[in-house]
């Protein structure tokens, strides 16, 4: 009996560095057709991470460990003031989001669709963007008072102008030959915004409203930290000044998901209108 034949050889076994990248590359292969699990993933070791340091590293004056946050959200709905605060805000950052996209949209094309005027406007729109507006929010409390009218407007001015910047740059990437094509057919100005120009820059159009949505966040919960006798940064004011960390989480969760909500939307509304390219 020959006993080679029994014994297997080395290229007959598997070697244990192949069966790790094929783990790797199966792994990887999973994660890049379930992106969601990867998230899942990120914010579970975020929300791990600050459990152990919330615990065991930072003193609990400072912190509350994301346990006790969640726990907590129940007192702090039922803690007075807090439901029609939240109500407030969340209509606060809704008018002040559909007027930026309203005027973003109009100044955007306006600026974007004429050459003159994106030389001439586009470099005082970008020099306005540049402007640390916090250092203006005492005007807009004397024009607007200390009511919502100031956060809205404080709001606005934060999200209009990432609109506009995109807009144009969207606009500026449509090629010359499709509006001279679709004129040379007829196409009046309505049929040019509705099949040529808004399509080719849906892109950069729902990259804007993200980026003024997250800048009508900051804009209004600014204008609520500084002067305000309602809303959620009034709450997360108070909070602060009592050294109340769970309560304060529980109010940036709750606000967290309000942003969520708000980019879901944007999401879908992006999902939905892609269909015309």
């Amino acid at each position: 009996m020959n006993s080679s034949a029994s014994t297997p050889t080395t290229a007959d076994r598997p070697s244990e560095s192949g069966d790790a990248e094929r783990t790797t590359s199966s792994i990887w292969h999973f994660l890049l057709r379930h992106p969601g699990v990867a998230r899942f993933g990120v914010v579970l070791l975020i929300l791990l991470a600050w459990e152990i340091a919330a615990r065991w590293l930072i003193d609990p004056l400072f912190i509350s460990p994301p346990s006790r946050v969640f726990a907590s959200l129940g007192t702090v709905l039922a803690t007075n003031g807090v439901p029609a605060a939240l109500r407030l805000t969340f209509f606060e950052l809704a008018v002040a989001f559909v007027i930026s996209v309203a005027i973003g949209i109009v100044v955007g094309l306006a600026i974007g669709l004429q050459p003159f005027a994106r030389r001439s406007l586009m470099p005082i729109v970008l020099l306005v963007y540049g402007l640390p507006q916090i250092t203006i929010l005492p005007l807009f409390i004397l024009f607007f008072g200390i009511g919502a009218a100031s956060k809205i407007a404080f709001g606005v001015t934060h999200g209009i102008f990432p609109i506009i910047v995109t807009i144009v740059a969207g606009v500026q990437n449509l090629k010359p030959i499709l509006l001279t094509s679709a004129r040379s057919m007829g196409a009046s100005r309505w049929q040019l915004l509705r099949w040529v120009i808004f399509p080719h820059m849906i892109p950069s159009f729902f990259a804007g409203m993200r980026l003024g949505m997250s800048g009508v966040l900051l804009g209004v919960l600014l204008a609520e930290l500084y002067v305000s006798t309602a809303g959620i940064g009034y709450f997360t004011t108070m909070f602060t000044q009592a050294f109340d960390p769970t309560k304060l989480f529980g109010l940036i969760t709750m606000l967290a998901a309000m942003a969520i909500a708000l980019n879901e939307i944007v999401r879908r509304a992006e999902i939905r209108f892609s269909r015309w390219r």
